[in-house]
This record gives C-alpha cells, sequence and structure tokens, in this order.
C-alpha cells in the first residue's frame, strides 16, 4: 500500500536517488505524493541515471520540462564531471568542460541554487601524492565555481565522501583548507559515520562552509542503511547545526540497501517525519 501524503518540516527535501530504481517522472510523481515539495535531483552516472550521461542541450530541455510538469523546487543538482585528480588531455578536457557547462545550464534551467560536485575520484589511493591531488581536485572545483557563477548559481562539494579520495574527516580538512570560499560544503551524516568520523566534530570544523546536508543512516563501513537503522545519532548532529547556526535545507538521501523497492515509499515517510522532529 502507498504510504500517505504527509506534512514534512519545510526545509526538508528527498532526493530523486532515494527512488533511482523509477524513471525520473515516477520518482517525481513518488516524491510529491509523499507530500516533499523540493529535491536534489541526482546526476550520477552508474549512481542515479535521471540526467543522462551525455547532456546536451535536448536533454537538458527534457529534464527541465519534466521537473517543471512535476511542481517540485529543485534544490540542487548532485553531479559528477570525472575525477578530478586526474590529469586529462586536450580531448579530455574539452569532454570535461563540455559536461560542466551542460550541467550548469541543468541547473539554471531547473532553479536549483547549485550544482553539486564530488571530492575526487572513487578511489582513496591518490593519483600523483596526496597533497598533488587534493590541490588538482581543488584547482577544478574553483573553475567549476566560475563557471557556475556566470550563470548565477552556487558550486557546493561532499567534501567527505567515503568511497572517494577525501574519504575521512581529516582528508576533507585538507582539502577544505585549499578551497575557493566561493566553494560550499555538503555534509553527508552517512560518509562521516562511515568513515568512522562524528558529524558533531564535522560542524565543529566547517559549520560556516555548510550550505546543504544530505540525510542517510550508516555504521562504520557501510552507508547504506535507512534512517533508524545505523549508527547515526541526528539529534546530536542536527543540533550541533542549528548551535553553529545553519539555515540551510535538508535532503534525505536514502540510497539504502537494507529494504525493498516497495518498502521504500512508506520508509521514506517515517524518516521524513523523523527527521522533521529534529529539526
Amino acid at each position: 500500500m502507498p504510504a500517505s501524503k504527509q506534512s514534512f518540516h519545510s526545509r526538508l527535501g528527498c532526493s530523486s536517488i532515494s527512488f533511482r530504481h523509477l524513471p525520473l517522472p515516477q520518482a517525481l510523481d513518488t516524491i510529491a505524493g509523499l507530500g516533499f515539495t523540493e529535491i536534489d535531483l541526482g546526476a550520477l552516472p552508474g549512481v542515479c541515471d535521471h540526467v543522462p550521461f551525455v547532456l546536451d542541450e535536448a536533454a537538458v530541455r527534457e529534464v527541465s520540462d519534466t521537473v517543471t510538469t512535476s511542481g517540485i523546487r529543485v534544490r540542487s543538482i548532485n553531479g559528477d564531471i570525472g575525477d578530478l585528480n586526474v590529469t586529462l588531455d586536450t580531448g579530455g578536457r574539452a569532454a570535461r568542460n563540455r559536461h560542466l557547462a551542460m550541467l550548469v545550464e541543468l541547473t539554471a534551467a531547473t532553479g536549483a541554487d547549485a550544482l553539486v560536485l564530488p571530492c575526487g575520484a572513487l578511489d582513496h589511493e591518490p593519483v600523483a601524492s596526496l597533497d598533488e591531488d587534493l590541490a588538482a581536485v581543488a584547482g577544478e572545483l574553483a573553475a567549476a565555481a566560475h563557471v557556475a557563477a556566470g550563470r548565477g548559481i552556487a558550486l557546493w562539494t561532499e567534501s567527505l565522501h567515503f568511497f572517494r579520495l577525501c574519504f575521512d574527516i581529516e582528508r576533507a580538512q585538507r582539502l577544505t583548507d585549499r578551497l575557493d570560499p566561493n566553494v560550499g560544503i555538503v555534509m553527508d551524516f552517512s560518509h562521516i559515520v562511515a568513515s568512522g568520523g562524528n558529524p558533531v566534530d564535522f560542524v565543529g570544523r566547517f559549520g560556516p562552509r555548510i550550505r546543504h546536508v544530505h540525510i542517510r543512516d550508516a555504521v562504520p563501513g557501510n552507508i547504506n542503511l535507512s534512517v533508524g537503522n545505523g549508527q547515526v545519532d541526528f539529534a546530536a548532529g542536527l543540533k550541533s547545526l542549528a548551535n553553529a547556526g545553519y539555515s540551510g535545507h535538508f535532503s534525505l538521501e536514502l540510497e539504502t540497501r537494507d529494504i525493498t523497492n516497495d518498502e521504500r515509499p512508506a520508509v521514506t515517510a517515517a524518516a521524513g517525519n523523523r527527521i522533521s522532529s529534529l529539526i
């Protein structure tokens, strides 16, 4: 039985990644039917195919029209333009620039606040040295922020991602120390806890730079748990964000593997109610 429509906190949305098994129109219908009024739009090849990887003007129009028809507000586009710590040849650089330009256009066309890019390759080992790789990632993010600013949108990065170059809080710190001030940070509870970190510590270090927050549960080594099935202390983490003056939004990014897809709407609604009570 579908979950009934709920009333969630106005600052809580739902990532389309939560319903990545559905085509985009059906995912948006499901999210809206649960009672959410905003989304993060997943554009991550191999993770969420709601945005075509081969992104051209026609694809931008199609996706933005689909979102507009749904009536849902887009908070951010969660995208990927390749491994930012990998040196590119001329052709690779041109392809990355084109992909970035199209993601920026999609972000603008959907009325989203920001484009989100990763903190390096899906590998903990540096390509060159850690210092060189971090400098490369910071440089690519700064360049992308400049392109985004030209269309009036922000550039954010998920500075701690358990599967990527900056997989723990110390590497997130070293990257942040190098980041252009115009690059905001996305905090993800699950990646922090999966890496052995503490969300309260993360807020203490990066609070003024946090622009958006992803919600999912985790235990050390596993990010794919539904809210309530892991070890994340959401009450403490959300309280620390409030105490730090955080006034941004939150998104349920429930790329979970502990439930069936049939259970997903009801579990998402339950997570929405729980987090709404803590914001």
